[in-house]
């Protein structure tokens, strides 16, 4: 279990599963997400739950662990700009580790 802090001054705070993890790179749900400028804004937090919204709509989107990632993590009353922002560096250090763990893997 991993813990994101969600403000600035670090009195909020959110738990992320290697389960969130995982079904946040299924649904490649960070691919193509944050503009050019690299800031990640209320308007990409918006745009997230959209992309979300319309999976959950879907037939795709009848998945328990999409619906866990939504009420635990992105739709959490403590997720902001900031939340998200430590998210997707939490998701590139989680997929660093998994990437060197596989190649450790193949080299035994």
């Amino acid at each position: 279990m991993h813990k994101i802090q969600t403000n600035a001054s670090g009195t909020r705070s959110i738990e992320v599963s290697d389960k969130h993890l995982e079904t946040i790179e299924k649904y490649a749900l960070l691919k193509n997400l944050i503009d050019s400028n690299g800031i990640i804004d209320e308007e990409v937090l918006d745009k997230l739950k959209c992309n979300i919204r319309s999976i959950l709509e879907s037939d795709e989107g009848k998945d328990k662990a999409l619906l866990d990632l939504c009420l635990d993590v992105i739709y959490n009353s403590n997720m902001k700009a900031f939340g998200l922002h430590q998210l997707v560096l939490l998701y590139i250090e989680w997929r660093t580790e998994l990437a060197k763990k596989l190649a450790e893997k193949d080299d035994e």
